[in-house]
């Protein structure tokens, strides 16, 4: 079943259209990539989603029925721009925010003890906020946002400000939360956390949705029969042998012994006898599929070349 649905939904500025006309459906429990260049209208989809602006044209569905005010407390929101109060400690705001997610200053306290303990940050409570470094202020706000446990999450360029380390950390949490039933929306340009954090994606471009669907599925869809084969051996009769049903693309040498070489097989019913036919010429190490990158996939669609 899914969580959320976006029908249709358009917004129109001065001179600007922000959405076209999209439409996307976001299966509960899943992270759901919200993809896009700079400017191509996912912030207005977040926002809209949030209720901090309201569309145009089209719906927003969550569950069965429209989004309506009061589900803003089913909602938790990290955005891209930071909005802690500098001036205010740490504690005193964490408990703040809580409290307007609708928690008693008993399980606010209760629970914010657990995540700053998980977090390692205990000693940070009577700090001010300007006092920490940009990771550290990130730290609470991802704490403030999934406190509540909504079961709607929605996540901005989340790890904007972090080491690997800590990066790490927060994609354990995003996953763990996910596992306990949390659906996620995740927008970033960082192609590498989608493909290890994402189930499904839509990329928005020029303000329209252009691609959406599971991960995997469209990474393979987009393959071009692409193999590489690791060997030792010698390459001329190798490639001799493979000349027909494939295209060699390059050959590399390597100084551990096994060289490579990538091609294209015309036909998916080829692939095995191209296997065969290598491992007969040559002491065949492997053979896989190269699948594009979401990274490729990502400049492919925005430039059209899809």
């Amino acid at each position: 079943m899914n969580l959320l649905t976006v029908e249709h939904v358009s917004k129109h500025y001065a001179g600007h259209t922000a959405l076209d006309d999209v439409s996307l459906t976001i299966p509960r429990g899943s992270v759901y990539g919200l993809l896009g260049p700079n400017g191509a209208g996912k912030t207005t989809l977040i926002r809209i989603i949030n209720r901090i602006t309201a569309p145009d044209e089209g719906l927003i569905l969550l569950g069965d029925r429209e989004l309506q005010p009061e589900d803003i407390y089913r909602i938790g929101y990290l955005p891209e721009e930071r909005g802690l109060y500098k001036k205010m400690k740490v504690g005193e705001q964490a408990l703040f925010f809580a409290r307007l997610k609708g928690l008693s200053r008993r399980d606010a306290l209760k629970k914010l003890k657990i995540w700053f303990e998980k977090f390692g940050i205990e000693s940070w409570w009577d700090k001010k906020v300007e006092e920490l470094s940009k990771g550290m202020a990130q730290k609470v706000q991802f704490i403030v946002t999934v406190l509540h446990e909504p079961e709607l999450l929605i996540f901005d360029e989340p790890f904007s400000g972090f080491d690997p380390i800590n990066a790490n950390l927060l994609k354990e949490e995003i996953l763990a939360l996910r596992d306990k039933g949390a659906t996620i929306i995740f927008s970033t340009h960082n192609m590498s956390s989608v493909e290890e954090l994402c189930d499904h994606i839509t990329l928005i471009n020029r303000s329209k949705n252009i691609l959406s669907g599971n991960v995997e599925e469209i990474r393979r869809s987009y393959g071009a029969n692409i193999f590489e084969l690791s060997y030792r051996g010698e390459e001329q009769l190798l490639r001799a042998a493979l000349a027909k049903g494939c295209t060699i693309l390059e050959g590399t040498e390597s100084v551990t012994g096994y060289n490579t070489l990538k091609l294209c097989v015309e036909e998916d019913a080829a692939v095995r006898h191209m296997i065969a036919t290598a491992n007969e010429t040559v002491e065949l190490r492997s053979f896989r599929e190269l699948i594009p990158s979401m990274n490729d996939i990502f400049i492919r669609a925005v430039n059209g070349s899809l």
